[in-house]
């Protein structure tokens, strides 16, 4: 086998030219630091260190981890792997002994992030090499670098440019010296989510606010005022309105403001423990635990406000502690509480050790700064740490980290000698790349030497021995919160602003309701008709000069005096009346946990035309339980689970290990068994062990109550499903690290299975496979097995799109499937293939090869699984696991459907089960067609699918993700004008932008109200893609949730939210919305009326504080009681959902409606002040004004009153005290009354009269139109 120097030397040359011909990068998450360690080898001969090479190459073993970086099968559909910034690295941190050192099985393997083999010798020293005089250049057990060219490829700012400028990034990375000042400034660790400063506040504020029409015209109007000749009464009736609307708004908005920053203040205040490498001069502080004697007093461990935290420092946080900053993990040690799990641990490694392994255990040479504890302790399983990100990426899952070997080992006192080069701040959250370098005793500064006198070669040996790569499994972000119970050391590396969280924050879109566009509209038209009845009453004077006033001033005084007719007040009301009805959402008993968090588009609830549903947690609950299992000839289901259960009770009966090739019961004695029994019995066993090993889940061990309880943590709720089922049936995961996994009986609690992981292929949305190597422990000790006996297993399990071409051929696997499938069931299916010791080694060493290839790498390396691995699998069988329907999602969808809500469901799921879960789900119609249009590549395909689909605009529409991208990138405008009119459609496969996409080619291409609801993060870019997103609070977290306009927590939610919520709050608006403008209206035309009978001349009528009187106290709080009005109770709506219906087409506020109640105003306008005129003989004096002021305001309260469809208390007592607050403040209207003459009679029937004129007509008219042509509520209310 080549040795590692030849597959190094063509990569030195790469790197030393720059890489300047190939366009791939290098991937660092390829790299381990924390796993790619050498174990303490004896000085043998190279003919002996050539026998004993263990089991092949180091084979770079791929990440455990979630979302890990870069994969075997991770191929674009062009069949070439698309590169990360960080891709094709692997291979640059190999020793140049060549097989010098590989004379085991460990200490050949360079092992990636999380994939490391999962149990390892546990001495160890640190990766400090030594040059000197003919003495072997040694890295300490498990932190040999793989002679990568680490240090000057990644550790220099110049390589470090050179990498940037190939991936088009000017960015300059940034070195940060741990523990000390820094030479660069950084930003401050400052959290801050408000929106102004003290500065900006005013001006910010103020700009947005007469951004609107309402605000700017207003105040053209009150400026007008400073001008004598335009001026009308008091200057302050026009700007205290508009100083009052305004500071209501500006008032809310600092109110906001302010409470942003409590919060932040909070967060900025957060103490946190950091390590001082000098004595404290002032302030807390008490010596830090050390890793031994030596570091007692030299490290001291002081307290920070997370606002005073700076990059460089090194932080030590617990368990359920947040992080403050960005910061890369340097050390991690375990709690006293887990210490006993952990030494368990390291007995399972020593005895998994090979005989070669165990006898090539030399004196170790340990390096000064590596601590005592690091001897002692195998960091592969002691220095992982979980973490919690579902604050930042909305993933519940817990995510797998580790620190690098380099700083692991290292005394507390040694980190002032780390260097970490990271990247430029960056939002992506799922990618870094890194160094770190371990300096001398002296620290980074180097003095001036001669190098031609001490000899250059080794100082640059020693700094490549002294660095290695860091990835993305060595950090923890901001936010993200410690989960495992171990003490971390950590230092920051970005801070503040530059921080991933604070970069990946970006202002949701600021959402409209469309009831604001439609009242925009009318104002506009109401200023119109105010400019034309102005240019009227101008022109029927002849346009000549009145009262010494030219033309033009008079139009402008007429504009001025009928600028009530836009009513300034319309969008004060309509806010508080929006936060009202917010309040009645989060207040609403039936749907508890409901969050408003957008609270400017409730109407659009009730306007909803098509809602866009995710289905795994959306439609379903996310809750996965396995259902099935057919195993070729028997299928288990339900009850016969428990003959499962008995097998696998025959088949570990025992206190002895189990292997794959045990015969089945032998261990129980059912060797007498019949034939057929013992082969189910064998098959059963195999595929419940199968399932039990080839998988990503790790159980946790909390206190719950004081007792005990195994939790499970993975990357997919179908992985716990399947490791529960398992315990169920009685083969239970006991314990599991990156290189090893331990089962164990429930009926004994003894263990049974125990395997050394040689190999992990992760599961990725691309390969839609996973798969495990491991190596089986035959007896009490694999000391006592040979190289012939050692069981080797490949166990692979996947989709069966993938798995039916890689199984051996059988004539029952795509029949399981589909019937499953029809079921509502996601199948896995489960493959196996033996290894013997030669071909696993064969595979090692291609794989190896292939890991090292800086072009076509992934596609190599793909091919070597493929060709090596994937080849004629067993297959054991095939797995339903069912996500269970959300509660009452039948009925919610058909209640949707029936009140004209089109649905649409996409999801990532296969075309089968999405199939089944919309007919079980009654999103499609019993007996409806469902037109399926799948791996359509052609373009002809597509148009005959559209042609087909416009003759049929009844069926139900199931299209995968691949046939969706021909149809949005070829046909986007034809197929949408199809999709639209069917009444559902469903889209499987679907990426997250594709949702996004299809949301927002809907809204524009329809102008409809469409609603998005999902639960996981997945459907985020879809929720704010929509105009009324829903997040469900689900087992995927909270980020779909946060992203929202509205949260919910069960699906059947949405169906009161939009049903009844959006009904009342549409209809309240439109009704509040259309008298606000018919009280601005109406004393525009009494206004009218009195300028007409004064000859024109440009005179106000009710000036002063008549005017602001009747807009605030004696009119605002009836009109706006009609926010708890309801034309139906929630029963009849919910009974009738085609009621809705009538909604969408927004009658309610249309421009029929509005010019209907123009007319009302024009009507009653005129009448009062024409009819108050003619009865007191008079066309002014305040007589007039007495009652036709009186007679306005009591017709806007009977017109209330006419308009309430169910009464409320709060309306009767708006309604009476607004009556009684006016009638008390009479007395005080002397400068515009004649109080005298409202005391009498005459008074009292001249306002009765003109009343009963202005509003029974109206009434009447009422009346008979609702028994001519009744509205579709009173016709269900009878």
């Amino acid at each position: 086998m080549p040795s590692s120097s030849e597959y190094l030397h063509p990569h030195d040359r790469a790197s030393i030219a720059g890489d300047s011909g190939s366009d791939d990068d290098l991937d660092l998450e390829e790299l381990d630091p924390t796993t790619a360690t050498v174990h303490q080898s004896p000085r043998l001969s190279k003919d002996e260190t050539t026998r004993q090479r263990g089991y092949g190459s180091g084979i770079a073993l791929r990440n455990l981890r979630v979302g890990g970086g870069s994969r075997g099968w991770k191929r674009s559909a062009s069949g070439t792997r698309h590169r990360d910034p960080e891709e094709d690295t692997h291979g640059l941190l190999e020793d140049r002994e060549g097989e010098a050192l590989r004379s085991s099985h460990a200490s050949s393997r360079n092992y990636t992030d999380d994939d490391a083999p999962l149990l390892d010798n546990p001495r160890r020293s640190s990766a400090r090499s030594f040059a000197g005089d003919g003495s072997i250049r040694r890295r300490g057990s498990r932190s040999r670098f793989f002679g990568f060219k680490a240090a000057s490829i990644f550790s220099g700012p110049s390589s470090w440019a050179r990498r940037n400028d190939e991936n088009n990034t000017t960015k300059p990375p940034r070195e940060v010296f741990v523990g000390q000042a820094q030479r660069s400034k950084y930003p401050a660790n400052v959290v801050s989510n408000a929106k102004y400063t003290p500065w900006s506040f005013l001006p910010r504020t103020l700009y947005n606010e007469f951004s609107f029409f309402f605000n700017i015209y207003f105040l053209l109007v009150a400026l007008s005022q400073i001008i004598p000749v335009l001026r009308i009464g008091y200057m302050s009736s026009y700007i205290a309105p508009l100083a009052f609307v305004v500071s209501i708004s500006l008032g809310k908005e600092a109110l906001d403001d302010i409470g942003r920053r409590r919060r932040d203040a909070e967060a900025n205040s957060e103490e946190f423990s950091v390590l001082s490498f000098d004595r404290p001069l002032g302030g807390r502080a008490f010596a830090a635990p050390a890793t031994n004697d030596s570091d007692v007093d030299e490290v001291f461990e002081i307290t920070k406000k997370s606002k005073d935290l700076k990059v460089g420092d090194v932080l030590k946080v617990r368990k359920n502690q947040r992080l403050p900053a960005d910061v890369v993990i340097l050390k991690s040690i375990p709690n006293e509480s887990v210490t006993a799990r952990q030494s368990s641990s390291a007995e399972i490694a020593t005895d998994l050790m090979r005989p070669d392994q165990e006898s090539a255990q030399p004196p170790v040479e340990v390096e000064p700064s590596s601590s005592a504890a690091a001897d002692k302790i195998d960091t592969s399983s002691t220095s992982d740490t979980f973490i919690r990100t579902d604050q930042l990426d909305g993933e519940t899952d817990w995510k797998l980290r580790f620190p690098s070997v380099l700083s692991q080992s290292l005394r507390l006192r040694d980190f002032t000698r780390l260097k970490v080069t990271a990247s430029a701040p960056d939002k992506r959250v799922n990618e870094f790349l890194g160094t770190i370098e371990l300096g001398s005793q002296s620290g980074f500064y180097d003095p001036h030497v001669d190098k031609a006198q001490t000899g250059g070669g080794a100082s640059s040996e020693d700094r490549q021995a002294n660095s290695a790569p860091l990835t993305i499994d060595n950090t923890a972000w901001a936010n993200t919160v410690l989960a495992s119970n171990t003490t971390t050391y950590a230092v920051i590396i970005y801070t503040g602003s530059q921080t991933r969280a604070a970069l990946s924050t970006s202002p949701s879109r600021s959402k409209v309701g469309l009831l604001e566009y439609e009242i925009n509209n009318l104002t506009k038209i109401l200023c119109a008709l105010t400019l034309a009845l102005s240019i009227i009453l101008v022109a029927l004077e002849g346009f000549e000069p009145n009262n010494d006033k030219e033309w033009y001033v008079a139009i402008m005084i007429y504009l001025i005096l009928f600028s009530t007719i836009i009513p300034m007040s319309l969008r004060v009301n309509l806010d508080m009346a929006k936060s009202v009805y917010s309040r009645f959402i989060q207040r609403d008993k039936d749907i508890p946990g409901t969050v408003v968090r957008t609270s400017t588009i409730p109407e659009d609830l009730g306007r909803i035309e098509y809602l866009l549903s995710d289905k795994t947690g959306t439609l379903t609950q996310n809750e996965m339980e396995l259902k099935k299992i057919h195993v070729g000839t028997v299928s288990y289901a339900n009850d016969a689970m428990e003959e499962v259960a008995s097998f696998v009770r025959q088949a570990f009966a025992g206190n002895t290990l189990t292997t794959p090739s045990a015969a089945f019961g032998a261990q129980a004695g059912l060797g007498a068994a019949p034939r057929t029994r013992r082969e189910i019995g064998s098959r059963v066993r195999d595929i419940v062990l199968a399932l039990a090993l080839c998988h990503n889940v790790t159980p946790t061990t909390d206190e719950e109550d004081g007792v005990k309880v195994t939790n499970y943590q993975a990357s997919s709720p179908d992985e716990i499903a399947i490791v529960k089922y398992t315990e169920e049936v009685g083969l239970k995961l006991s314990y599991r690290d990156r290189q090893s996994i331990v089962l164990e009986t429930t009926d004994t609690g003894s263990v049974v299975v125990r395997v050394r992981i040689l190999e992990i292929f992760p599961f990725t949305s691309d390969s839609k496979r996973m798969g495990i190597i491991v190596q089986f422990e035959t007896a009490d000790s694999i000391l006592e097995s040979s190289n012939e006996d050692t069981e080797i297993w490949f166990y692979q399990k996947g989709a069966d799109t993938v798995m039916s071409s890689i199984v051996a051929a059988n004539d029952w696997l795509d029949e399981e499937t589909a019937n499953m499938a029809r079921e509502g069931l996601r199948t896995l299916v489960v493959g196996r293939k033996r290894l013997s010791l030669q071909q696993f080694q064969e595979f090692s060493a291609k794989y190896k090869q292939a890991s090292l290839a800086l072009q076509g790498r992934d596609v190599g390396m793909a091919k070597v699984v493929s060709e090596h691995l994937e080849r004629d699998l067993e297959l054991l069988g095939v797995t339903g696991v069912e996500d269970r329907l959300q509660r009452d999602v039948k009925p919610s969808l058909e209640l949707l459907r029936n009140a004209g809500v089109k649905i649409w469901m996409l999801t990532g799921d296969k075309v089968e089960t999405a199939r089944c879960v919309a007919i079980s789900a009654k999103l499609v119609a019993r007996g409806q067609y469902i037109h399926t249009v799948a791996k359509v590549k052609d373009p002809s395909a597509a148009q005959e699918a559209l042609d087909f689909l416009r003759n049929k605009t009844d069926c139900c529409l199931l299209i995968d993700g691949e046939s969706l991208s021909l149809m949005l990138g070829q046909f986007r405008s034809a197929f949408i004008s199809v999709a639209v009119l069917l009444p559902a459609v469903v889209a499987c496969r679907c990426s997250p932008t594709q949702k996004a996409e299809v949301a927002e080619l809907i809204r524009q291409y329809t102008k409809k109200r469409v609603c998005c609801i999902g639960d996981g993060g997945n459907d985020v870019s879809m929720i704010q893609a929509a105009d009324v997103g829903i997040g469900i609070v689900g087992k995927e977290g909270r980020q779909a949730s946060l992203a929202a306009d509205f949260s919910i927590t069960h699906f059947h939610h949405l169906t009161k939210l939009l049903v009844w919520h959006g009904r009342n709050s549409y209809k309240r608006s439109a009704k509040l919305a259309q008298f606000i403008m018919h009280r601005g209206l109406i004393i525009s035309a009494c206004q009218t009326m009195y300028s007409i009978a004064s000859h024109f001349d440009p005179k106000g009528l009710f000036i002063n504080w008549l005017m602001v009187g009747y807009a605030t106290i004696y009119t605002n709080a009836p009109v706006f009681s009609l926010v708890f009005d309801r034309d139906v109770d929630e029963h009849l709506a919910n009974l009738y959902p085609e009621l809705y219906k009538e909604l969408k087409s927004g009658r309610s506020l249309s421009y029929r409606s509005f010019f209907g109640w123009v007319l009302v105003s024009v009507y009653q306008g005129a009448v009062i002040q024409g009819l108050s005129q003619i009865l007191l003989h008079t066309i002014s004096g305040p007589r007039l004004i007495s009652v036709s002021f009186t007679a306005l305001v009591i017709n806007e309260l009977l017109m209330v009153a006419i308009a309430i469809t169910t009464w409320h208390p709060v309306m009767i007592f708006c309604l009476i005290g607004t009556a009684l607050v006016y009638a008390a403040s009479v007395p005080f209207l002397g400068d515009y009354f004649d109080l005298e003459y409202v005391i009498t009679v005459d008074w009292v029937w001249r306002v009765v009269a003109v009343c009963a004129v202005s509003v029974i007509p109206v009434w009447a008219a009422k009346l008979i139109q609702r028994s001519w042509k009744p509205p579709s509520y009173r016709k269900v209310r009878g």
